[in-house]
């Protein structure tokens, strides 16, 4: 390509002629970005690691100890936490490692092996994120009436997200599409740039983009939408209700925070590659790429915040845990405005 180099398993957005591009498998990429932004960007996912295993290993901790954790609504967030945990353990670390050596090189199965567990990592969160929605919105704007959530509703849940996840990160471990390096060449994820035969990458990323971007999207903003109007709704009816107004700013805050974590985490990375994909073989910088590919990765820590740290029940049971409060019952979270709300309404 005149604005990049294409090679066995990789795509330097750099041409060739000037006889700097190297593989990224076997050489460090220092002529793509400077050797204080490749410890930059690893510094920034070390802290992301940091972070974010203990959170999302404490939330997992927290709910094996208590009872009262343990109920059909909040399976999907330890749904969440066991996806964060994935992205931290399987792909923070190979990155951390890659970005201090300066190539990939952990060579293609590597980059395969990092692609796919990022990808089933943030695809599961991603579902999660939707089936958390759908689950708030049929108890709060009640479209099916007096359904009741059980175990076996919430497992399911969690089921189908798996299974969402899995249709979009194993295609390219068997042969639609393929995960190559991306960005400065020191994390992977599936092939945007090239038209690599026999890979059929144009028909994967229009699969992707809709069914694992779009449709989450738009799930999303209805769900969200639609509980913020019943919850407004449910307030004008009883303006003297305390419990109802201050359900309406719990769960409308939450609300907003959720729509703008996923769309911060998101956008900007599926953006780009929209934009690469759709003028393939444009001219583009290394680190323009890598900056909304490593953000992307954040998404396994704004997880736990909003969903579960802004969960008072949650919230109180972790402080115990570690020793910094007591075991303070949990007469205002959002999961009980949630259900007065929907009495309400």
């Amino acid at each position: 390509m005149e604005n990049g180099t294409e090679g066995k398993n990789f795509y330097i957005p750099m041409n060739n002629r000037t006889g700097l591009v190297r593989s990224p498998f076997e050489y460090p990429q220092y002529y793509l970005a400077e050797p204080w932004q490749f410890k930059l960007l690893g510094l920034y996912m070390f802290f992301l690691f940091i972070t974010g295993f203990p959170i999302n290993a404490l939330t997992l901790v927290v709910t094996a100890q208590n009872k009262k954790l343990r109920q059909p609504l909040n399976f999907i967030l330890v749904n969440l936490a066991v996806a964060g945990l994935i992205m931290v353990c399987f792909g923070f670390t190979v990155t951390i490692y890659s970005c201090m050596m300066g190539y990939f090189s952990m060579g293609p199965i590597g980059c395969t092996m990092e692609g796919f567990f990022a990808t089933i990592g943030g695809q599961v969160s991603l579902w999660s994120l939707v089936v958390l929605a759908i689950e708030r919105y049929i108890v709060v704007c009640k479209p099916m009436g007096s359904f009741k959530f059980t175990a076996t509703h919430s497992a399911a849940g969690c089921a189908f997200t798996w299974m969402m996840a899995c249709s979009c990160a194993v295609p390219p471990l068997v042969g639609w599409s393929r995960y190559i390096p991306e960005g400065i060449q020191v994390s992977c994820g599936p092939d945007y740039y090239t038209l690599a035969p026999g890979f059929n990458n144009e028909s994967f990323v229009m699969y992707m983009f809709s069914c694992h971007f779009c449709v989450p999207v738009c799930t999303i903003f209805f769900t969200y939408g639609s509980l913020v109007m019943t919850v407004k709704a449910a307030a004008a009816q009883q303006q003297d209700s305390a419990s109802t107004q201050k359900a309406e700013k719990e769960v409308t805050r939450m609300c907003i925070l959720m729509v703008l974590g996923f769309l911060l985490a998101w956008v900007p990375y599926a953006s780009y590659a929209a934009w690469l994909f759709f003028n393939r073989g444009v001219a583009f910088s290394a680190m323009s790429m890598a900056i909304p590919s490593f953000f992307s990765k954040s998404s396994a820590l704004f997880n736990p915040i909003i969903y579960i740290l802004m969960n008072k029940q949650f919230r109180n049971c972790m402080l115990a845990t570690i020793g910094m409060g007591g075991m303070v019952e949990d007469e205002t979270s959002v999961s009980t405005s949630k259900t007065e709300v929907s009495t309400a309404a």
